[in-house]
């Protein structure tokens, strides 16, 4: 790639100290040059680019397609081209391609198992290169039937023949970006492959494809732009390939079972892939061995099943499962979730760090507990007919040793408002069979539900210290963002689009200062719904 660049961009890289980890050289028109390294970007030149050392490189270089992408023939090298209103080139990004074996081992007996793998990851941690990597693998050690659908030429590199980085695996190149889910389809009814390798899935057409390839009983590897599992929940056009998102509205005893609202989200049908690698550092990847399972969980609001495999230059690879809450312990930076607020047919979105509320930290009697990462379960909780996010909270503020489930049958005791308890027939006969202890509590107050817990907590031999100091900042946090959501909701939907906005069920004081504040707005407000659902209605 360096010997189609312009002489004295040429000596500068030859001669550089750290040639062999460069990543992309980027020449724009009247700016120096510039190299860029992991650690940082260089100038290599005070020179400026000009158009005669634009053409002297696009004239090396093959024909740039319809994502203005071009390559050099035997190569995995990937040059991009920026044009001006007049279609005339004024800058290049010159990105290194390189086959990098031996890359995948962490994750070579997911690919024994034959199941379809998706790999999420922001642009350039490495993703095509695993999917190079796994093409050959497949291929030449698994000796799989491997037809990739090389759209821009990037994994088996410029030209017809393709590069020997993909071993047997053969290649089909796509005319234009927009057929690639044609010339998926067209793998598949022609060539007989077992497995079909797709790089970066982007659009709605390619999305049904890569179903109806999954229904057809063929493998899939394939990549997808989003950092995490959550994103491609968020993105509409891509959901479908885990299985896509609808609302669906539960009846009241079942919503009361399970503590929710009526209105809920869950997945549509079976996800198109069956195990999801989100890709954050080159040699350490978050593995979702049932993409099922973890969109299920994400969905009702829990931390999903992961694991984590490291991988070290010496050749040892490291892995590390966590379960439920225990995954906020894996040491990468996962994006801060947005608690959501359905209103009506829109959305409100707001976040803890928005209100600008810092959460106290508390210490308890046993020392046992007092490290996260080696923090034990006393018992594991089913609650009945209370808010579950209330709970979720204290537990979470107080840094308590219980684990909260939606499946009744992992439950060791159970949590239930006693007024709804004692009508639910299925669910008392359920707790007589198994013989699970069940403790009630009078209401949905944060005050009621925390000496429940304790009280429970007592019973199992863990004592903890006065609780007045952990609801006083809780009830101080839940107003924050109560308010938060109803200035939300006024301002940006009652007001701006004259639609009425139904707000999340709140306990009755943190109601009031709702009701206040939208009193200050001059609006209609009216109360609806029994407890624990009871909430606020505004009206334009």
């Amino acid at each position: 790639m360096i010997n189609v660049l312009p002489k004295y961009i040429q000596d500068q890289l030859n001669n550089h100290p750290n040639k062999n980890t460069l990543i992309e050289v980027v020449m724009d028109l009247g700016r120096r040059p510039e190299a860029r390294f992991p650690d940082k970007p260089i100038y290599l030149a005070s020179k400026v680019v000009d158009w005669v050392a634009l053409d002297q490189c696009i004239k090396q270089i093959g024909n740039f397609s319809g994502e203005n992408r071009a390559g050099i023939e035997f190569t995995l090298h990937r040059i991009s081209s920026i044009r001006n209103r007049q279609g005339n080139i004024i800058g290049l990004t010159c990105r290194v391609g390189r086959a990098v074996f031996g890359t995948i081992n962490i994750i070579r007996d997911l690919l024994e198992n034959k199941k379809s793998i998706l790999l999420l990851g922001k642009p350039g941690v490495g993703k095509t290169t695993a999917i190079r990597e796994i093409s050959r693998v497949l291929a030449d050690e698994l000796e799989k039937r491997v037809v990739i659908i090389d759209t821009s030429n990037e994994i088996a590199g410029d030209g017809d023949i393709p590069h020997r980085s993909i071993g047997r695996a053969r290649r089909m190149q796509v005319s234009q970006p927009e057929l690639q889910h044609q010339v998926m389809i067209e793998a598949v009814e022609n060539h007989m492959p077992e497995v079909i390798i797709i790089d970066e899935i982007g659009t709605e057409l390619e999305t049904f494809a890569a179903r109806t390839i999954a229904e057809r009983g063929v493998q899939l590897v394939g990549t997808a732009h989003g950092n995490y599992l959550e994103s491609l929940i968020k993105n509409p056009t891509l959901s479908d390939l885990i299985g896509g998102i609808q609302y669906v509205t539960l009846g009241d005893e079942e919503a009361k079972r399970r503590g929710t609202q009526k209105s809920i989200l869950e997945r549509k049908a079976s996800p198109a892939f069956e195990i999801a690698i989100e890709i954050h550092e080159r040699y350490c990847w978050v593995i979702h061995e049932n993409i099922e399972e973890s969109v299920d969980q994400i969905l009702q609001g829990n931390k999903p099943n992961i694991q984590v495999r490291k991988f070290n230059p010496k050749g040892i690879t490291q892995i590390k499962s966590f379960k439920d809450n225990s995954a906020q312990d894996y040491n990468f930076n996962i994006i801060n979730k947005k608690k959501q607020a359905v209103v009506s047919n829109f959305q409100i979105n707001f976040s803890k760090q928005s209100l600008k509320a810092k959460s106290a930290q508390f210490t308890f009697n046993s020392n046992e507990f007092n490290n996260k990462n080696a923090k034990k379960f006393i018992c594991t909780i089913y609650i009945f007919a209370i808010n579950y996010q209330t709970v979720e909270k204290i537990i979470n503020l107080s840094n308590l040793p219980i684990n909260l489930t939606r499946n009744l049958e992992q439950a060791d005791t159970i949590l239930a408002l006693r007024s709804h308890l004692k009508n639910n027939q299925k669910l008392m006969a359920i707790i007589s069979n198994k013989k699970i202890p069940v403790y009630t509590t009078g209401s949905n107050s944060a005050n009621n539900i925390a000496r429940s817990l304790q009280f429970i907590l007592d019973i199992k031999g863990y004592n903890i210290s006065n609780n007045n100091e952990i609801l006083s900042s809780f009830n101080r946090d839940s107003q924050l963002e109560a308010l938060e959501e109803a200035r939300l909701a006024i301002e940006r939907i009652a007001i701006t689009h004259k639609k009425i906005v139904e707000l999340v069920p709140r306990p009755p004081l943190i109601r009031k200062a709702q009701y206040n504040l939208i009193n200050n707005y001059m609006l209609k407000v009216k109360q609806f719904g029994e407890e624990p659902y009871r909430r606020l209605r505004i009206y334009p």
